[in-house]
């Protein structure tokens, strides 16, 4: 019997640390026994609600577009595919710095797709409101997990769920897995809710 353990980890594409968080579970999943179950969340859908400031508010406007493409493809190929086309797309709006740019989108969601073995014609799912619902309650099963009080991404695993870790650069080798052990341990203590430094540096990609 394998003991390898199922992470579910919730993330919006849109997002620049919950990428560097994404990277450095993969290398996790090279040293430890886990297996990571990609989810999606939306933080339009997070702070639709939410008093938050003007400028934030407009970088939002279109986070929609991408999260709408992955419940798309994972709609047509299940949800096993959520893992590569994050990976393609996070690639190019985040280390090619695409996400600055919405004019590339409608090429960089094709393009992505097609990296990942899929149908770039799903590129067209950014203006359908066709996979809201879907996307709602993946974000929503995430979130009762931890409170509203956060953002993404959001992890879980054995019975434990936490938002982050928030990081950069991103930890590799045998820093990450001792980062893993680390996040576990606090993560799993009885009454733990909060351990939190005011971020002092962007997200360094490389």
């Amino acid at each position: 019997m394998s003991d390898r353990k199922i992470v579910d980890f919730w993330f919006d594409p849109f997002c620049p640390w919950a990428w560097m968080t994404s990277r450095w579970m993969i290398e996790v999943e090279k040293l430890r026994p886990v297996e990571t179950r990609w989810r999606i969340m939306s933080l339009a859908v997070l702070n639709e609600d939410k008093d938050i400031p003007q400028e934030y508010r407009e970088k939002l406007s279109r986070a929609m577009e991408p999260v709408r493409v992955l419940a798309a493809a994972a709609e047509k190929y299940g949800d096993e595919v959520l893992g590569a086309l994050y990976t393609e797309l996070g690639t190019r709006f985040h280390n090619e710095g695409r996400r600055k740019r919405p004019e590339t989108w409608t090429d960089t969601f094709a393009e992505s797709l097609t990296a990942a073995g899929l149908d770039p014609e799903l590129a067209g799912a950014t203006e359908s409101g066709e996979f809201d619902d879907a996307i709602r309650a993946s974000h929503n099963e995430g979130i009762e997990l931890v409170g509203q009080e956060v953002g993404t991404p959001i992890i879980a695993v054995d019975g434990v769920a936490f938002f982050g870790p928030v990081v950069s650069p991103i930890p590799r080798g045998e820093d990450a897995a001792r980062l893993w052990d680390g996040v576990l341990l606090v993560a799993g203590t009885d009454g733990f809710f909060e351990l939190k430094r005011s971020r002092t540096r962007d997200p360094i990609f490389t």
